[in-house]
């Protein structure tokens, strides 16, 4: 398998996932890997409903997505994986699965958290794990859609002072 774009963001398959990273990106199948959505009835129908038809759309659990990843019968397959968090991200890229960067485009607000973006929130579980992802040499780029800027994950959380 070939992962062309991981993303994180907890919403997971939406509009600016359904419709503008899938046209920007081109992939053939979008994967929501996320424990919780996989095995929830109901918002795993929701999310496969809102995938774009131009793709084959999956929801799975992330134990499964890596052994999809794994899979020689999908090798090459140009895949976008989305991911709820960087938790989710990390466990991934822990089980060998290579990507060129994470880009990091929605988490929701929670009580207890930092907005350190218009879209993007963390808590220090979350910190934890980006500076873990960081420091296997994976880039974290923040971008809510393909035509906004990039910025440096790691930049931002710098300058919100949630690094020490």
């Amino acid at each position: 398998m070939d992962v062309a774009f991981l993303r994180i963001d907890s919403r997971l398959i939406h509009g600016q996932v359904a419709n503008n990273w899938v046209n920007d990106i081109a992939p053939k199948t979008l994967i929501a890997a996320s424990d919780a959505a996989a095995q929830d009835t109901l918002r795993k129908t929701l999310l496969l409903q809102v995938g774009p038809a131009s793709v084959r759309t999956n929801v799975l659990t992330v134990e499964r997505t890596v052994r999809v990843y794994w899979n020689p019968d999908y090798a090459g397959m140009r895949t976008m994986i989305v991911v709820e968090s960087p938790m989710d991200a990390l466990r991934l890229l822990r089980e060998g699965v290579r990507v060129k960067e994470v880009n990091v485009g929605g988490v929701t607000y929670r009580k207890g958290m930092t907005q350190v973006s218009e879209a993007v929130s963390v808590d220090d579980e979350h910190v934890a794990a980006y500076r873990a992802i960081h420091e296997l040499g994976v880039p974290l780029t923040l971008q809510q859609v393909p035509s906004s800027s990039r910025q440096d994950m790691m930049a931002t959380l710098k300058e919100k002072g949630m690094l020490r």
